[in-house]
């Protein structure tokens, strides 16, 4: 039983990660990576402010890591992927637009 659960998972990733092998695959998993970043990024600041804090790169993380998963989800037609990144990216580009009318307020 074990040896076909492994021989089946081995499948499975061969045939997601080396038959379907293509650029879009690449771009997806850039996008991805991207995304990623930005959970080390606020990991890191937080940990040197010991606080929870939320740096501006966090956001343009987000953005650009969900602005490539969005158009590999579209490539794809991938509707979980589409409806999930269309709304995130609204959401990530409100709090930067947030972030920067405090700032200007308080420079002002």
């Amino acid at each position: 039983m074990l040896i076909n659960l492994s021989r089946d998972v081995g499948g499975y990733l061969y045939e997601v990660f080396v038959d379907r092998f293509d650029v879009w695959l690449l771009i997806g998993i850039f996008g991805q990576l991207m995304f990623t970043m930005r959970f080390l990024v606020q990991w890191i600041a937080s940990e040197r402010a010991g606080q929870s804090v939320v740096p501006i790169a966090f956001w343009f993380f987000s953005i650009g890591g969900g602005l490539i998963t969005l158009i590999y989800g579209l490539y794809k037609k991938e509707p979980v992927i589409i409806m999930g990144q269309s709304l995130s990216l609204f959401i990530y580009v409100r709090n930067l637009m947030l972030i920067f009318r405090k700032r200007s307020g308080a420079a002002s």
